[in-house]
C-alpha cells in the first residue's frame, strides 16, 4: 500500500555561509560609501550632469522613479511561487520581509537626525529628475535601502534568483544618483543598510518562526512503502 510520509523537520535557520555573504555584502557597500565621501560632489556631477540632457537622461528618469516596482513585483512572484512549491523558502521570504519593513523604517529615523540636503538643492543645477522639497533629506537613499532589502530578501530565500536582483537593485540604486537626486555615498550607504539589517531580521526570526509552527508540514511529500506491510493484489 503507498502512503504519504513528510520528510523530517529541520530546524529553520538562516545558513551561516550565507549569513556571512550577506554581512560581507554590506560591509563592502559600507566601505564604498566611506571612499565616495571625500569626492562626493565631484562624483555627483560627473554622473548627474552625464545623463542630465542626454539621450539616456529620460530612460534614467523611469529607472530611478518607477523601477523599484520591478523588485516588488518580483518579491511577489516570488511569494507566489514558494508558496506553491517550497513552503519554506516561503517563509524565509516573509520572515525577509519584516526585515524590509525594519530596514525602511530605520532609514527614515537615520534621515532625520542626520538632515543631509540633497545634492541637487545644495549644488543648484538642473537633474532629471525633480529636487524634492526640502525636509527631504537625502543621506541614505530610501530607494536604494528599499532596492536592497528586497534583493537580500529574495536570494535569503531562493538564492538563485541573486543574478537577477542584486544587478537589478544596483541599477535601481545607482540611477537615482543619475536622476540627480541622491550622492553616490547616499546610494552605497542605503544598500549597506537594507543588505544588513534584512539578513539580521531573517537570521534572528527564522527559528522563532520554526518554533511557532510556522514550517509545520513544509517539507516535500514522498511516496513511501513500509516493508511490513502487504502490497495491494
Amino acid at each position: 500500500m503507498v502512503v504519504t510520509e513528510r520528510s523530517p523537520r529541520v530546524p529553520a535557520q538562516l545558513a551561516q555561509p550565507m549569513l556571512l555573504a550577506a554581512l560581507s555584502t554590506a560591509i563592502v557597500l559600507a566601505l564604498l560609501a566611506v571612499a565616495a565621501v571625500p569626492v562626493r560632489d565631484e562624483l555627483y556631477l560627473a554622473i548627474a550632469q552625464t545623463f542630465e540632457g542626454s539621450w539616456s537622461g529620460p530612460a534614467a528618469g523611469v529607472v530611478a522613479d518607477k523601477g523599484l516596482l520591478v523588485l516588488v513585483a518580483t518579491a511577489a512572484v516570488l511569494a507566489v511561487r514558494t508558496w506553491l512549491e517550497n513552503r519554506r523558502a516561503f517563509v524565509t521570504l516573509v520572515v525577509a520581509g519584516a526585515g524590509v519593513i525594519v530596514a525602511y523604517l530605520s532609514s527614515e529615523f537615520i534621515k532625520l537626525v542626520v538632515t543631509e540636503p540633497r545634492p541637487c538643492r545644495a549644488l543648484g543645477i538642473r537633474t532629471v529628475l525633480d529636487c524634492p522639497e526640502i525636509g527631504d533629506w537625502s543621506w541614505p537613499s530610501n530607494h536604494s535601502v528599499i532596492a536592497a532589502s528586497f534583493a537580500t530578501a529574495c536570494v535569503l530565500a531562493v538564492r538563485r534568483t541573486l543574478w537577477f536582483v542584486a544587478p537589478l537593485a544596483a541599477v535601481l540604486g545607482l540611477s537615482r544618483v543619475a536622476g540627480g537626486v541622491h550622492y553616490v555615498h547616499d546610494v552605497f550607504s542605503g544598500m549597506a543598510l537594507g543588505v544588513l539589517v534584512v539578513s539580521l531580521v531573517t537570521a534572528a526570526l527564522l527559528p522563532l518562526a520554526d518554533r511557532i509552527g510556522a514550517f509545520r508540514g513544509s517539507g516535500p511529500v514522498r511516496p513511501s512503502s513500509r516493508p511490513d506491510e502487504p502490497r495491494g493484489g
